[in-house]
């Protein structure tokens, strides 16, 4: 597996500067830490898990993962295997994954959003050998079916088992209960890799971050400690898929760290979001921005649901805007206090919650076990309100997966992560977004390329040439527009355009507005110009905008 990640002179500068990281042992089987320890302890009637009218103790969620994880090893699944999971947020994602990491596998998580040709990419490169599916999310994978290389075993969650079982493929129920109840934990060294995450493919195809055994404690003693201070009585929910950073370590390693509990919610809605925090009495909530928006949508939703759970609401993925964070404050009486972090980095590394002192606009202050810093152009570290690129190190550090060359663009030469953003700080160390380093539309939480949605419409066989830029929007963030000149005598519809990219890429990447124009500004080089684009957006939001008196 080594022959996978980087070579060690690429590697970021890691800084273990908090107490509890010399607390670990040179190996550590993270499923026996963050579950059976608990267990081993009389621990094992709490809550491990809510999920709608569920309640799954600690001694529950270790059998369901002892009996899963025996019924891999049965199916040959061995250390360093990669298994990945295509399914929603519910209580069998977490089986499989203290299942594989029980064993000593990777876990390798993917979006429930990828397309036919993403999953198989990942499947491929990740060199997986099962992958565990909800039946609802099959569809797309068994498109993928023929172009998997190294997929020995698919089993599906849920279904119709005799049409499952006559496709070949493997039953997660029947595998549950065919598996011993007692396992013994694959110890692992702390630098091995333990969970391997792939970003959403925002300039090209998804790539893998991979992560180390010792991350698994590593954010709960840093961001669960100094960020959220979780103790054993918490309840934290959310709806950030697993198949990211923020979600992973949500509900897989922050809870059970502490003896807290995870509350699960398989799509995020904004009815069932206040629902569920009302019924699942949660205390600290992590949502996206957008969700927060959505959720500030609901009519009357101060007086319909009971929050008073809440001790901390936190968010992060996208710019959180003054706006969201007065409105929400203003309706609930809750401050949101907004973050950042990077699939790469594994979770949060800076956030308002660290002091509990938002301040609208920023994303805060550096996570107790990291340093931050912008630096200029010529290297020098930025000024309070000087712009600089986003530079951060800690106890956790970006490490591609097979892609050397971006691996080299992203740690500096002196061990520092590139986080891709630009940004600027004040006096108390508080810092600001400014934008992205290149040319990414945040939606939803998620980052898009543009390139992407252009190769794919430009495929069409009127288009004759595409560009697409991020403009805002009032829920998701941004969302992604597309200006299309076509061929002349040609009367293909914004709409249809729209269509013909379904598909062909994942749901949320879709463009939501086309735009037809007669030409694309470019370079004498014939560079595409999106800062022209945007440039014009702004100045045409301007001239409809309604004027407003001083």
């Amino acid at each position: 597996m080594a022959d996978y990640l980087p070579p060690r002179e690429l590697w970021p500068k890691r800084i273990y500067t908090l107490p509890e990281f010399a607390s670990y042992a040179p190996r550590f089987n993270p499923t026996e830490e963050l579950l059976e320890k608990h267990v081993a302890a009389g621990r094992g009637e709490r809550a491990a898990v809510l999920f709608e009218d569920q309640r799954i103790t600690y001694a529950q969620l270790l059998g369901q993962a002892n009996k899963f994880g025996n019924a891999l090893r049965q199916l040959g699944v061995g250390e360093g295997d990669r298994v990945l999971l295509r399914a929603p947020s519910i209580p069998p994602a977490l089986v499989a994954n203290f299942a594989v990491l029980k064993l000593g596998g990777v876990f390798t998580p993917i979006s429930p959003l990828f397309s036919r040709a993403e999953i198989a990419h990942v499947a491929n490169d990740a060199e997986a050998v099962a992958i565990v599916v909800h039946a609802a999310l099959l569809g797309e994978l068994e498109a993928a079916r023929p172009d998997l290389k190294t997929i020995k075993h698919i089993i599906v969650i849920g279904g119709e088992p005799a049409d499952l079982k006559a496709k070949g493929y493997q039953l997660y129920g029947e595998l549950l209960q065919s598996g011993g109840s007692t396992l013994a934990p694959v110890r692992r060294a702390r630098e091995d890799v333990a969970v391997l995450l792939y970003t959403s493919g925002t300039t090209g195809r998804p790539k893998g971050t991979a992560h180390l055994v010792e991350e698994t404690l590593i954010v709960p003693d840093a961001f669960g400690t100094y960020g959220w201070k979780v103790k054993e009585n918490d309840v934290i929910g959310g709806s950030a898929p697993l198949a990211f950073g923020a979600g992973y370590s949500t509900f897989t390693t922050i809870p059970f760290r502490f003896g807290a509990t995870a509350s699960l919610i398989p799509k995020f809605e904004p009815e069932k979001m206040f629902d569920t925090i009302q019924k699942h009495r949660i205390t600290v909530l992590s949502l996206a921005p957008t969700a927060y928006r959505k959720m500030l949508q609901v009519p009357d939703a101060e007086k319909k649901y009971d929050l008073s759970s809440l001790r901390i609401c936190t968010g992060g993925g996208e710019s959180l805007t003054a706006a969201t964070y007065y409105a929400w404050k203003e309706k609930f009486g809750q401050e949101i206090f907004e973050g950042l972090g990077t699939t790469e980095m594994m979770y949060v590394f800076v956030s308002n919650v660290v002091s509990e002192r938002a301040k609208p606009g920023s994303f805060g202050q550096a996570v107790p076990g990291y340093e931050i810093k912008a630096a200029t152009e010529d290297g020098r570290d930025a000024a309070p309100g000087e712009i600089g690129r986003f530079l951060v190190r800690g106890p956790t550090g970006t490490l591609y997966w097979r892609e050397n060359n971006k691996q080299q663009q992203t740690v500096t030469p002196d061990g520092w992560n590139r986080a891709g953003d630009f940004v600027h700080s004040d006096e108390e160390g508080y810092f600001f977004f400014v934008s992205r380093e290149d040319d990414i539309i945040k939606s939803s939480a998620y980052r898009i390329g543009p390139e992407e949605i252009e190769s794919v419409m430009a495929t069409h066989p009127d288009v004759v040439e595409v560009g697409v830029i991020g403009v805002p929007d009032p829920v998701r963030g941004q969302i992604a527009k597309a200006f299309v000149v076509l061929k002349p005598g040609t009367s293909t519809t914004p709409d249809q355009l729209i269509e013909f990219c379904r598909n062909k890429i994942a749901t949320y990447k879709m463009p939501r507005e086309v735009v037809l124009v007669n030409q694309l500004p470019r370079t004498a080089t014939g560079k595409l110009l999106r800062r022209v684009l945007r440039d014009k957006e702004i100045e045409g939001a301007k001239s409809t905008s309604p004027a407003t008196s001083a």
